[in-house]
């Protein structure tokens, strides 16, 4: 299984960004996909993720309202778009794929999958 993270780079603040997940060896609908990220000097964080079937996507309240998860399981491939981006946003983007259950879909321990993650740096 490869999980294959992309579109980072660097971005103003209030600016918009799109990272892509393009995954490998498994049937994405089967699992739930998620992102979460790490900040210099922070432990990872959760940020978003969606079940498998698509529907429901849960958010990091920091992120709610700005962040958009999406995912084309015909592509196996899961989407970030970034709007109104904040320094704060700073950090690696990592995409995660597993079967959580739902008091697991925030933690990093509910996934079996990463891939090594794109870095996003916003700044002006």
């Amino acid at each position: 299984v490869q999980l294959q993270a992309s579109g980072g780079g660097l971005v103003q603040p209030g600016g918009s960004l799109r990272l892509s997940c393009a995954a490998s060896g498994l049937t994405s609908s089967m699992y739930a996909m998620g992102w979460f990220r790490q900040a210099p000097g922070k432990e990872r964080e959760f940020v978003a993720s969606m079940r498998g079937s698509g529907g429901i996507a849960y958010y990091a309240d920091s992120v709610k309202g700005r962040f958009a998860i999406s995912r084309d399981n015909a592509k196996n491939t899961m989407y970030l778009q970034m709007n109104n981006v904040k320094p704060e946003d700073t950090a690696v983007y990592y995409c995660a794929a597993g079967r959580p259950i739902l008091s697991s879909i925030r933690r990093t321990g509910g996934y079996t999958y990463w891939g090594h993650g794109t870095l996003v740096t916003v700044s002006s």
